[in-house]
Parts: C-alpha cells; sequence; structure tokens
C-alpha cells in the first residue's frame, strides 16, 4: 500500500508523513523529489526546465520506483509531494492504481493566510517561490482526481495522522513521546529538510 501525502508549500506534508511513519510498523518514508533533483544535476543547462516535474522522465522514474517498491517491500510505502497537475498525477498515481496497487491519496488543505504563516514559520522569505505556488496549487488541487481533502487550518500534524490512519485502516502504535521529544521531532524534521 502506497499512501501520496499532497498538499501545497506549508500544509504539513513533510511532518505528517514523519509523524506516519513513526506511529507505523514497516513504514517507508519515499521522497518523489530526489528524483528531480538528480534530473536537474544531470541535465545541460540549455535544456533544463523551471520544475522537474515538467520532465517525463522525473514522472516515469517515480511511478517505476513505487511499483517497485510496492512488489518488492513488505510494508506500507509513504509519499510526502506537492503535485498538482492531474495529468501528471494520472501518469503516476493513476497508472499505479491501473496495475492494481492501493494507493491511498490525501492532499492536505489550508487557507492561504495558514499557509503563508507556516512557510514564515519554516524560514522562508515573503514571496519565495514556495509562496508564489499557493495559488497554482489551491486552483489545481481542487480538481476531483486529488480527493481526499483535509482541511488542516484547525487541526495538529497528530490529529491529521491519526485521521489519515482511521480513513487508510491502518494501525497507528501508541505515541510514548512527551512533549519535549514531540516538539524535538518536528524541529529535527523540518531542519533535515531543508533544501540548499
Amino acid at each position: 500500500m502506497i499512501l501520496w501525502i499532497n498538499g501545497a508549500f506549508g500544509a504539513g506534508k513533510t511532518q505528517t508523513a514523519h509523524e506516519l511513519h513513526r506511529r507505523t510498523e514497516n513504514s517507508y518514508l519515499y521522497d518523489p523529489e530526489n528524483a528531480g533533483y538528480f534530473i536537474r544535476k544531470n541535465v545541460p543547462a540549455a535544456v533544463q526546465k523551471g520544475d522537474f516535474q515538467d520532465y517525463p522522465m522525473w514522472r516515469e522514474i517515480n511511478y517505476a520506483m513505487l511499483k517497485y517498491l510496492d512488489e518488492s517491500y513488505d510494508g506500507m510505502i509513504i509519499a510526502p509531494m506537492t503535485i498538482v497537475n492531474p495529468q501528471y498525477f494520472d501518469e503516476i498515481v493513476g497508472r499505479l492504481r491501473e496495475d492494481g496497487v492501493v494507493v491511498h491519496h490525501y492532499a492536505l488543505c489550508a487557507s492561504e493566510e495558514t499557509l503563508m504563516k507556516r512557510l514564515r514559520g519554516r524560514g522562508e522569505r515573503k514571496n519565495s517561490w514556495a509562496e508564489q505556488q499557493i495559488k497554482r496549487c489551491a486552483a489545481g488541487l481542487s480538481d476531483e482526481i486529488f480527493r481526499y481533502h483535509l482541511d488542516t487550518d484547525k487541526t495538529t500534524v497528530l490529529q491529521n495522522v491519526e485521521q489519515i490512519a482511521s480513513m487508510s485502516n491502518i494501525s497507528l502504535l501508541p505515541d510514548q513521546r512527551g512533549k519535549f521529544k514531540k516538539a524535538y521531532d518536528r524541529v529535527l524534521t523540518q531542519v533535515k529538510h531543508i533544501r540548499f
């Protein structure tokens, strides 16, 4: 089974995915962005695209990797990634589903104000690339292909994890961490995902 956690930048995908991973046995975090960084480093500047999702090979690599992981790994795969182009989504998730792979998709949604506040909280500057994508992401995710939508404006990451687990029939491990350990884990996850 694959859980695809979608949403605009600042919606909480990474934190939610990592909490799901912490709270489930036999799960693996797969980052579709890594294929994009590989492509970007290995394509001449003259033919580079502004968004690595626009490379057909990015979609093909992620489809092939997720198919391989689903066939080879006896556990749940968690993929946090913003994808708002219905055609691109269909080329990865649609193909996997056609192949009989169980893919649960959740789009974490929040208001523009909430997203901007969260982006500032993680160090993004005003008018950053991530902020510039908010309207595009909201418009794209409104397409029916991107159901299920979870409103995260007033929910915590832990509440989002519980809702996704409940909707996907996943058993969560008890969370024995104290308040400070949970905060430490959130900060550590955020620091690990800073892209330079």
